[in-house]
């Protein structure tokens, strides 16, 4: 289900930001926040921050960006950026070796066949 293969992203993303070597683009991290946060749809938010809290701004403009997803489409769209990034980095890894490696984190490995 979209919801598993949703679950199984997020556990990978977790693991990800962790530890390297791959590691997410601030982008990356944007686009998965948002549409993470998305998903379950049970935040009120708030106006746009104002210009003191860059941060939390930066985070408001992303959600606002996938605000209209259901929310189907925001895990899907979640399990797909993820592929991608999978994709682009195999151009520079050997994400075959990594995976069968012994230090490869396990619960990317574990988790990386249920997304594709």
């Amino acid at each position: 289900s979209m919801e598993a293969k949703f679950q199984a992203a997020v556990d990978i993303i977790q693991q990800l930001l962790q530890s390297g070597p791959l590691q997410t683009s601030t982008e990356d991290k944007l686009r998965f926040y948002a549409l993470f946060k998305h998903v379950p749809k049970d935040k009120i938010y708030m106006g746009r921050p104002g210009v003191f809290s860059p941060i939390e701004r930066v985070k408001w403009d992303a959600w606002e960006a996938v605000r209209d997803l259901s929310k189907e489409e925001a895990m899907r769209q979640y399990v797909d950026t993820l592929n991608e990034f999978f994709e682009d980095a195999s151009d520079e890894l050997d994400i075959d070796a990594l995976l069968s490696g012994p230090d490869f984190n396990p619960t990317i490995k574990e988790n990386l066949p249920k997304i594709l």
